[in-house]
């Protein structure tokens, strides 16, 4: 199955060379997913801008789509800066009118336009092929932060493509994102209730139903802790999670505990993946004490409050 993984600089400084490490990690489990890999990166906040990657269409001319698309936006969002790189535009705009507002109006310009990413800190970037490849088309190496989580792929049920591969955001809240190994075996039985509610599904991959989930939750006035811990109460079936927001990461384990997750933890970090053979790969020199993470079980990891007042 799946590969993820994930990193959380406990120390808050924000210059964690989160691109090299998510790089090392899933290198190292690439196997486990051959079909696609992706990363969610959250660096330094943008002040009142907000930071989107859109996924401009299927096919064709990526970066005239791009532009075509960044000059349509700026007719009701204060754009600062427009650039298209791959399959993405990404955007850095100020907007006061709500998220699922905003995220509504860019899709409903063209056919096959996703925001794959929205936030002050977070950008997700993923794609078909190897993390390598990624690297190759995105720099992901050069990216410095606080907190990432990776994912590499296996498609077992649905489609090999961009929309389907993770991580994937959560549809309505700012910085918040996913990755998630097994099978949610309520997922058709969730997503029906939640499309009765006119909520959009983008993909058939179950692992969606997690952002989705979570989004309602903390829309309804939870926080991403109590959002985990209905999570277990909720998904049937086997699977482990990592879910990151703006300051925040965190994991959680079903009952059954089939899908192995590795802990490693110092002073300074906390890392996460599928095998302990990553947290290996990513910090070879150093000395680090690891545990799984136990069944039904859900935990989070905090940037310190004094650091997370400049968020």
């Amino acid at each position: 199955m799946c590969g993820i993984v994930g990193f959380f600089d406990k120390t808050g400084s924000g210059n964690a060379p989160i691109g090299k490490i998510m790089l090392r990690m899933l290198e190292a489990l690439c196997r486990r997913g051959p079909d696609s890999a992706g990363v969610a990166l959250y660096g330094p906040a943008t002040n009142d801008a907000l930071v989107l990657n859109v996924k401009v269409g299927e096919h064709g001319d990526f970066r005239e789509k791009g532009l075509q698309l960044a000059e349509k936006i700026r007719h009701f969002a204060r754009v600062h800066q427009a650039s298209v790189l791959g399959e993405y535009l990404r955007l850095r705009l100020e907007w006061d009118q709500g998220v699922r507002q905003l995220q509504k109006q860019i899709e409903a310009l063209s056919e096959g336009v996703e925001v794959v990413s929205l936030g002050k800190q977070l950008e997700i970037i993923k794609q078909v092929g190897s993390p390598d490849a990624l690297n190759h088309t995105y720099g992901i190496d050069s990216f410095v932060g606080h907190h990432a989580l990776g994912h590499t792929r296996m498609s077992t049920e649905s489609k090999v493509d961009l929309s389907h591969s993770q991580p994937f955001w959560a549809h309505g809240i700012a910085d918040l994102a996913s990755v998630h190994n097994g099978h949610i075996t309520n997922y058709h039985k969730l997503r029906r209730q939640y499309e009765q509610r006119d909520i959009r599904f983008y993909t058939e991959n179950d692992s969606e139903i997690i952002g989705v989930f979570l989004a309602d939750q903390m829309e309804h006035g939870m926080d991403l802790k109590d959002a985990l811990k209905a999570s277990l109460r909720t998904f049937d079936g086997s699977y482990s999670y990592l879910a990151a927001s703006a300051n925040t990461l965190a994991y959680a384990k079903d009952r059954f505990a089939y899908k192995p997750l590795v802990i490693g933890e110092t002073d300074e970090f906390v890392a996460l993946a599928t095998e302990e053979v990553a947290i290996r790969a990513a910090f070879p020199n150093e000395t680090i004490s690891t545990r799984e993470a136990p069944a039904n079980y859900s935990h989070t990891w905090s940037v310190p409050q004094e650091v997370a007042v400049n968020y």
